[in-house]
């Protein structure tokens, strides 16, 4: 039989078990956790870092190809005088640190079996932060592409002789806009498994539902 013994200063409090009357072990015991729910965990973890990365790679290329692309050497007609065309880039660079952000996090939560923040902390950010730039992706790459449009359209305006007198800067900004909407497709599929783990951690406490 254990004796209670009052706590010292810098020992833990000692709790005191009572003997069970058929000799059982009544002893406090960590919660249980199966080996099927730690593989379900560990899936669903790889499956939002893939999330990311692939959010991340789509978002980089749209930059780069926006960046990179322009009308003539000696032209001042690039894409950073065109306002949609801006919009694309920044919305697209933004992104992809964010998702590079996301990515870190979710490589340290795979390898330490933790959140980076405080859990309650962490699925309200990623499913507030998913959510404000998966709306900016759709919204720039909306606005690209009804520039695109305007420029393939047969009108008198200045604008649409880009398309015109060359066809690649054109083409290259199309390429651009088609990544950054493959980036906010994947961002929106991360959008939904955050939303996942914030009803989970509102309905069990914790952010998978296993």
């Amino acid at each position: 039989m254990r004796s209670h013994q009052s706590p010292r200063n810098g020992d833990a409090a000692s709790v005191t078990v009572m003997p069970s009357p058929l000799g059982l072990d009544l002893s406090p015991r960590p919660p249980f956790q199966s080996t099927l729910s730690l593989q379900k965990l560990r899936r669903l973890n790889y499956l939002a870092l893939l999330l990311r990365l692939a959010s991340f790679c789509f978002s980089v290329a749209s930059a780069i190809f926006m960046a990179a692309d322009y009308h003539g050497p000696r032209s001042a007609s690039t894409w950073y005088h065109l306002d949609a065309y801006r919009y694309v880039f920044a919305a697209n660079a933004i992104v992809s640190l964010y998702s590079l952000f996301e990515l870190a996090v979710s490589v340290w939560e795979i390898s330490m079996n933790a959140t980076l923040l405080p859990e309650v902390l962490q699925v309200w950010f990623d499913f507030g932060h998913d959510q404000v730039f998966a709306y900016m992706l759709m919204s720039a790459g909306s606005a690209g592409a009804a520039l695109s449009r305007t420029l393939k359209s047969p009108a008198p305006a200045t604008e649409s002789d880009i398309c015109s007198s060359r066809s690649s800067f054109c083409i290259q900004a199309d390429i651009a806009v088609a990544l950054g909407f493959a980036s906010f497709m994947f961002l929106g599929f991360s959008c939904l498994l955050s939303g996942f783990r914030v009803a989970c951690f509102i309905i069990r406490g914790s952010r998978f539902h296993l």
